[in-house]
């Protein structure tokens, strides 16, 4: 039984966007999966993001996706949203990978902007429009221009929210002001999806996150968000500064390579990367240390 949301919090508050576990010679550990998804739900998540590019998406197989998604739910799924991520830059293969969550019961689809082609707004629009009709589950848009290249702009946002499945946004583009915008004209929710502007989003009205230092400071977020919502500015301000150190190190290089080293010195299951990512350094694992050190996380 899937937990219960609300309009105002479809997914939940604090989400992680979840690593993908994998056994020493590549292969998906489900086992490795389920024990990471219950730590991360005992550290405060309500939900859970898998199979996104953090899940090293675009390395595992539709099967593997699946299995995932059912592993996973079987493990918190009465006690956290399991929000599945199925965005690929070809809108059928999306479809597909849409109902196959859908089937294997997830609570909810992640719908990343089409990377590479470029395409123009309309065939963003169509796009999430074309994966939202395919199941009844509520999606969760990804604008991420750093990656996609495009960014959704602030005109076909507004146009999406019109869809009564397009029900979230999780926001990596950096444009508060875009953001400020879509808040006022529309009842889309908006969870910050990079992990410096946390406090500044919900400062302009998100309601939550889906993050990747999560995997580390749940708590820490959890606390962050009780304490603005309940109107406690200066507490939140200083759990969002104290906790700078990891977010600057966990992307000084790509995000997964990061967290998954720094799972591996907390002892949690993480596993290796699969190509093109490779394995964090000696002089990597160095600064991360000292990173997450200084941002009160024990190793």
């Amino acid at each position: 039984m899937a937990p219960t949301s609300t309009p105002q919090t479809p997914f939940g508050r604090v989400l992680t966007a979840m690593v993908t576990p994998f056994t020493a010679d590549g292969a998906l550990d489900l086992p490795g999966a389920q024990r990471l998804a219950a730590h991360l739900v005992d550290a405060g998540n309500d939900g859970l993001v898998v199979n996104g590019t953090t899940g090293e998406s675009p390395t595992t197989s539709d099967a593997e996706k699946e299995q995932l998604v059912r592993a996973v739910l079987e493990a918190v799924g009465d006690r956290a949203f399991v929000v599945a991520g199925v965005g690929t830059n070809d809108t059928r293969h999306s479809v597909e990978l849409a109902r196959q969550a859908e089937a294997a019961g997830a609570h909810g689809l992640l719908v990343v902007t089409p990377y590479y082609s470029k395409p123009p707004q309309e065939g963003l629009y169509r796009h999430f429009t074309t994966v939202a009709d395919a199941t009844g589950l509520p999606v969760m848009l990804y604008d991420i221009p750093g990656r996609s290249a495009v960014p959704v702009e602030t005109e076909t946002l507004v146009r999406l929210a019109e869809h009564p499945r397009i029900v979230a946004n999780k926001d990596a583009k950096g444009d508060l002001a875009s953001a400020s915008w879509v808040l006022a004209r529309t009842d889309m929710v908006y969870y910050s999806g990079e992990d410096m502007l946390n406090l500044p989003l919900l400062s302009i009205g998100a309601v939550g996150v889906v993050s990747v230092v999560g995997h580390l400071v749940s708590a820490e977020l959890r606390a962050m968000i009780d304490a603005f919502t309940a109107g406690d500015v200066a507490k939140a301000r200083e759990i969002h500064q104290r906790l700078l150190p990891v977010c600057t190190g966990i992307f000084r290089t790509q995000g997964v390579i990061l967290t998954k080293a720094a799972l591996g010195l907390q002892g949690l299951p993480a596993g290796p990367l699969r190509l093109p990512l490779i394995e964090a350094d000696e002089a990597q694992i160095a600064q991360l240390r000292q990173d997450l050190s200084a941002g009160g996380v024990e190793l």
